[in-house]
């Protein structure tokens, strides 16, 4: 690390033992023995490393805002390059893309594909690791970086290939293999029997597999999984504007599906300062006593949040020619009132069969208890979580949001309320009926 203490994505040919924390050696050692008992095929990997393609690792001595220089003609020449080794895409696939913001019910959304069985290969939010990545100590990213990382990385993911994702994912993976994949746990196909490798008694994964005793995760045995399934679906909430994947739909190996998960942006907010209390405690203060000055930078970022979502909104109904049959705008309010009718629409939508098992899972997770669900489960009533955000909110910061948010809320459909006692009025509706074309 330099003296400014920044630190720089560089590319390399290959990965030199200097360039790994040292500090991960002992667990890089347990897990390389994990490698030792496997035989790893030929896989888009691989090839990748084998045939010389660069990858991205960090280095200490060099400034990280290099990223944003990367070279984006370059990064579609690898594609292409890999493309020369990706196997077929059996006809019919389909690959579909669940964007969101935080809060919204895109965990509860995103299970409907991952407990659609066999003929799915799903993954839970794998572009935490390249936010992660490019934020590093700075507290932000460069938002023309990260889309192109993001694009990219969903790019090779959606064929299957995990190459590019696992530059991001710290410590490095050694063979393919690593033990801090972002809740892993919560796809379900990267702990199947064909993903699960063997225990290794004291490795620690802290997403580990729940359903059965898997070692450290193998991403060789992951794409060689991915391959085999009918469908992938992937859920991602740091996709900030969806014209950016436009070159998505321009892979003639690819049939991109966008679904965009919408929620009332005052719900939404309602949510952070539960799950994110300490970094709203100035806002409740604002909105009990006055005392406190309401922290400015949060209310741009909301405005900036609900402006991406509006837009990108915008472009998706608007139907241009790339897009096409390609997106579907839902709102949460109505899967949680309607959760079966929505449903089937989604599957509909994507020309995946909703199966039986997914109608299980949903009728199951509707009809919760309030003893089952936490503010991070999936397991809740959910017509009853549609407006309950309308009696913990205070007036004041609901105008806040109405005042930042208003073209979102209008476009979405989402009543604005003028007195706290129409915020807390039962009896008033705040969800308009409104229909968003996807065909």
């Amino acid at each position: 690390m330099n003296q400014s203490g920044t630190r720089q994505l560089i590319v390399m040919g290959e990965t030199s033992p200097t360039a790994r924390n040292t500090n991960n050696w002992k667990e890089n050692n347990i897990i390389s023995r994990v490698s030792d008992k496997m035989t790893l095929k030929e896989t888009p990997q691989t090839l990748l490393q084998q045939n010389g393609f660069s990858r991205i690792v960090l280095k200490d001595n060099v400034s990280f805002s290099s990223l944003s220089k990367m070279d984006s003609a370059l990064t579609m020449r690898r594609l292409e390059n890999y493309s020369k080794h990706q196997e077929v895409i059996p006809r019919g696939k389909k690959h579909i893309l669940l964007l969101a913001a935080t809060r919204t019910g895109s965990s509860f959304v995103g299970e409907f594909f991952n407990q659609q069985g066999d003929n799915m290969f799903f993954l839970f939010e794998p572009l935490w690791h390249v936010e992660k990545m490019l934020t590093l100590d700075t507290g932000g990213t460069n938002a023309t970086a990260s889309a192109k990382a993001f694009r990219d990385v969903l790019h090779q993911l959606l064929l299957c290939d995990f190459s590019f994702l696992e530059s991001f994912i710290q410590p490095l993976p050694v063979d393919h293999i690593t033990t801090t994949l972002f809740r892993r746990e919560s796809s379900s196909s990267l702990c199947d029997e064909a993903v699960c490798s063997p225990f290794i008694k004291g490795v620690f994964e802290r997403y580990h597999c729940r359903t059965r005793r898997c070692g450290p995760l193998n991403l060789t045995m992951a794409s060689q999984s991915c391959l085999k399934k009918e469908h992938i679906a992937i859920k991602s909430v740091r996709v900030r504007q969806l014209d950016t994947l436009r070159p998505l739909t321009e892979d003639p190996r690819l049939d991109v599906r966008f679904i965009q998960l919408v929620r009332d942006p005052r719900a939404v907010l309602a949510s952070r300062m539960v799950a994110f209390a300490d970094m709203y405690k100035n806002w409740k203060q604002w909105a009990t006593d006055g005392d406190e000055t309401i922290d400015e930078d949060k209310v741009r970022k909301l405005k900036g949040n609900c402006d991406n979502i509006r837009m990108s909104a915008e472009v998706g109904l608007s139907q241009p020619p790339w897009l096409r049959q390609r997106y579907m705008l839902v709102r949460y309010e109505d899967i949680a009132r309607f959760p079966m009718r929505k449903a089937s629409e989604m599957f509909g939508f994507t020309g995946i069969p909703f199966t039986r098992k997914v109608r299980h899972w949903i009728l199951r997770n509707t009809q919760a208890s309030k003893e089952a669900g936490g503010i991070y489960s999936t397991q809740k009533k959910s017509s009853e979580q549609v407006e309950k955000w309308r009696f913990s909110l205070p007036f004041k910061i609901a105008q806040v949001v109405q005042d930042a948010c208003g073209p979102t809320l209008k476009l979405f459909g989402y009543k604005f309320v003028n007195s706290e006692e129409m915020l807390t009025n039962k009896s008033i509706s705040l969800i308009e009926d409104k229909v968003f074309n996807f065909s």
